[in-house]
Order: C-alpha cells, then structure tokens, then sequence
C-alpha cells in the first residue's frame, strides 16, 4: 500500500463478496491516505481471472498484495490461495487471510496453503478500520516486498 510517507506503490486486490466489507476497507484506505489502487474480486473464480488475466482482467494490473476472504461463493478463498500459491507467476504475492472464520482448522489450513498472514475480521466498524491500518502499517512500512512482476 502506498501513503504519503511511503515509497511502494502496488496495486492492492481484495477478494471480497461483502459490499459493506468492501466499502469500510475502502473508507479506511481513503482515512489513512493510502494512495495505492483498490480491485476488488467478488468471488473467487473472478479472482483467479484478474490474477490471470483472463477475460475481462486481460488487462489488469499485477496486485502487490492480496487481500482475500475464504466464505466466497464459486470458488473458497482457500482454494484461490491454493491455485495462487502454487502458480510460480503469482506464488510470491503476499496474501492477508482476512475473514470471519475462527476456526483453528481455517487458520492452519490457510497457513499450510501458505497465507502470509491470518486475521479474524472485527464487526465494529471502529476495530475493522484499526485493523485495516495494521494491514497498512505492516505491509508498506514494515515489510520489504518483493519486486511486482507486470
């Protein structure tokens, strides 16, 4: 992500069903100023196209980062990180598992799938926007990503 005192510009992909999920992300990244490019995914079958870029993502842009919710419909998120992690043109962009799931079993599948990171989504607003600023904060100040290939 990129914000006023960042250098990384990326575009950042958020697999994400939920239009209210979407537009709090949306409200945080604008809060904090975060400059980079938001795609969003509806689903994950959608999401392997924009990756791929397939039909209408022909053109799409390489993401950055990954932001992927695991309840999608067509497709789960862990099988989008599956497909992903195991393609050696897209297996080094970082993913955030970012759901409601809290269940031991989502969390250790998606770390053996290879998630970067796992985080139970908040239901307040308050929390949920904290949240998205420690998305932020970690992968574009902290962090050293790796080179986007286009």
């Amino acid at each position: 992500m990129f914000s006023e005192n960042s250098e990384q510009m990326f575009h950042i992909l958020m697999v994400e069903d939920s239009p209210t999920d979407v537009m709090m992300t949306r409200e945080a990244l604008e809060y904090y100023k975060v400059l980079n490019p938001l795609h969003i995914a509806e689903d994950g079958v959608e999401a392997i196209e924009f990756l791929k870029r397939e039909g209408k993502h022909a053109n799409a842009p390489r993401p950055g980062l990954i932001i992927l919710d695991l309840n999608l419909p067509r497709k789960s998120g862990q099988e989008v990180l599956q497909e992903l992690k195991t393609d050696p043109e897209l297996m080094n962009i970082p993913v955030v598992v970012l759901t409601t799931s809290k269940a031991e079993e989502d969390v250790a599948k998606s770390y053996g799938l290879h998630a970067n990171c796992y985080i139970t989504k908040p239901v307040d607003f308050e929390k949920f926007v904290q949240v998205v600023r420690s998305i932020n904060d970690f992968w574009l100040r902290v962090v050293t990503l790796p080179p986007v290939k286009s």
